[in-house]
């Protein structure tokens, strides 16, 4: 038979509240009572009841992760950085993986409203206007990590994308390397347009139009990574800079393939820095996305947020560096 909060109460000859107090660190018992109560409760192996306690302080200390896509090393590490905080702040975790399909999104919300979580992170990827409509009507705290997105009044913990991209385009333009490929992924095209954006700024701050020089195609994983060298032969580019570490590592591979020698006749930037960049030859330079700290920092804005507590900015913004290895000159 289950083990009641009532038979605890009954076993430590205590009252119901006292053992609840117990149980939530109050401390307004007494240390010996605090003890007889604490052995009953492992002597009975009681484990409080989550759902039963949430209805009675109307928080479940729960909260609701909804990734992208489960697989890729970049939401991996966020997610590692929000979980050790949620810990910390003893919060439980439910991670929703949604394929990156809109559909699944906003359900995968709709779900975890519904089971009550105090608070829910989207990981990266990009927000349909359905999903953003039911964030900005629902009384559940909202945080948006790493993704970029433009999320309006949605407190946000990102990187700015903008300089970032416009600083690695800088320095390829000053190497004398013009003909450049942004190579998108589709995660999220709010920050895709702002590293675009940043890009022609370089350009311009160089007198140059990035319309006669930036080009911009779209490739998500590995195989289209290698589909696309070819193309980029064509097209002529000397440089790209990729969304996906899995993507620019199939350019890499795709120039192997070819014999092509980089980063002497192409260089390659990516954009998020998961420890795949180092596991290949040559090392792959990319924008140093802290994955951990943006995970970290988002569920600590969320856990203030659930409290009620005072936040200086609800849109917060981490530095970044640059790692330039040996795929730049």
């Amino acid at each position: 038979m289950t083990v009641t909060i009532y038979d605890v109460a009954r076993e430590a000859k205590v009252s119901m509240a006292t053992v609840s107090r117990v149980l939530n660190g109050n401390p307004n018992v007494k240390p010996e009572t605090r003890k007889k109560v604490k052995d009953v409760i492992d002597r009975l192996n009681y484990r409080p009841n989550a759902v039963a306690r949430g209805l009675a302080s109307k928080k479940t200390t729960t909260v609701g992760v909804i990734i992208p896509d489960i697989s890729d090393l970049y939401y991996s590490a966020l997610a590692r950085g929000l979980e050790d905080i949620a810990e910390m702040y003893n919060y439980q975790i439910i991670i929703t993986n949604t394929d990156q399909d809109p559909k699944k999104e906003r359900n995968a919300f709709l779900n975890l409203v519904s089971k009550q979580v105090d608070g829910i992170i989207f990981l990266g990827g990009k927000l349909s206007s359905d999903v953003l409509q039911d964030i900005e009507t629902s009384k559940v705290p909202v945080v948006i990590c790493g993704s970029g997105e433009e999320a309006n009044d949605i407190p946000s913990v990102n990187i700015n994308y903008y300089e970032a991209a416009k600083e690695v385009a800088a320095k390829l333009i000053a190497d004398d390397t013009k003909n450049i490929c942004f190579v998108t992924a589709g995660y999220s095209r709010y920050q895709e347009s702002r590293m675009i954006e940043g890009m022609k700024e370089a350009y311009s701050d160089a007198g140059l139009n990035g319309d006669d020089y930036l080009l911009t195609e779209d490739a998500e994983d590995y195989d289209k990574g290698k589909e696309i060298f070819g193309k980029l032969l064509e097209t002529e580019r000397d440089a790209v800079i990729v969304i996906s570490d899995e993507t620019a590592i199939g350019i890499l591979h795709g120039g192997h393939d070819h014999g092509v020698a980089m980063p002497q006749r192409l260089q390659i930037v990516s954009c998020s820095n998961t420890r795949l960049v180092t596991m290949v030859r040559p090392k792959i330079s990319s924008i140093a996305v802290p994955l951990y700290d943006l995970g970290a920092v988002g569920m600590r804005l969320l856990t203030k947020l659930m409290n009620e507590e005072s936040v200086d900015s609800t849109s917060v913004e981490l530095p970044y560096s640059i790692d330039y290895r040996t795929t730049t000159r």
